[in-house]
């Protein structure tokens, strides 16, 4: 049988604790002493920040210079990130898949909760349910995946009205409600529901009517107990928690 020696990289791959490179280790927190400065530093002020002597953190910072990293200002002598940290940032903004990472949360949350827990995302027409996790309370009608909710009249609606900009919202609830301009009531009615949402960190719908055409019937969102009754009358007593805000 081969003995493997522990400086031999095949061992390490099994270890318990591999080992690494401590300068890597160390070159990232000054990085992330940037990234907590949110702007431009002073060499004091990263030394300081990454638990560093000036001189040293000043060789790391050169290095990172080097490579693109960090660049310094000729005129003020401060850092902050350089090129090739925002590349490196949109390229793994573009490899992340949003829908999948909260995915994972979502049986975690369901357990805890009890409750049927959904996730959507804005589309063209408004929130789209693209998840769903049935709890241990059975419901008279669900949500289809793949459904558009509207935006005055569900819990899923009043938090993207609340946390996407009005430029985005707006054609959306105008073709929703089959109008060209929205009259003074209605601006009132999205502005209470942006002000509440914002205020209580969650958004909630109580007894609101969801629009039907056939040959769908009138759908339930996440319910706090809906009756079956009321959901036959297309009432939904729902209460969804925005992304911003979700522990997922």
């Amino acid at each position: 049988m081969k003995t493997r020696h522990p400086s031999d990289p095949e061992a390490g791959e099994t270890s318990p604790a591999r080992q690494g490179i401590q300068s890597v280790e160390l070159a990232m927190t000054v990085l992330q002493a940037l990234e907590e400065g949110r702007g431009p530093m002073s060499l004091t002020q990263i030394a300081a920040a990454s638990g560093m002597q000036p001189s040293k953190a000043h060789r790391y910072l050169v290095s990172l210079t080097r490579v693109g990293l960090v660049t310094q200002s000729p005129s003020t002598g401060h850092y902050d990130m350089g090129p090739a940290m925002r590349r490196l940032g949109v390229e793994s903004l573009r490899r992340m898949d949003e829908v999948a990472l909260v995915s994972e949360h979502l049986p975690g949350l369901r357990d805890r909760t009890s409750h049927a827990v959904n996730l959507a995302v804005w589309g063209d027409h408004g929130p789209v349910v693209v998840r769903w996790e049935y709890g241990a309370h059975a419901l008279p009608i669900t949500v289809r995946v793949g459904a558009t909710m509207p935006l005055l009249t569900s819990a899923m609606g009043a938090a993207f009205l609340a946390h996407l900009p009005e430029r985005l919202t707006e054609p959306v609830l105008r073709a929703q409600l089959e109008t060209d301009t929205l009259d003074a009531a209605t601006r009132d009615r999205v502005d209470r529901i942006r002000d509440e949402v914002l205020r209580d960190g969650v958004s909630t719908t109580v007894g609101g009517a969801f629009p039907a055409s056939p040959p769908w019937r009138p759908p339930c969102s996440r319910q706090a107990s809906p009756s079956p009754s009321s959901c036959r009358r297309g009432v939904s007593r729902s209460r969804t928690w925005p992304a911003s805000r979700r522990n997922c």
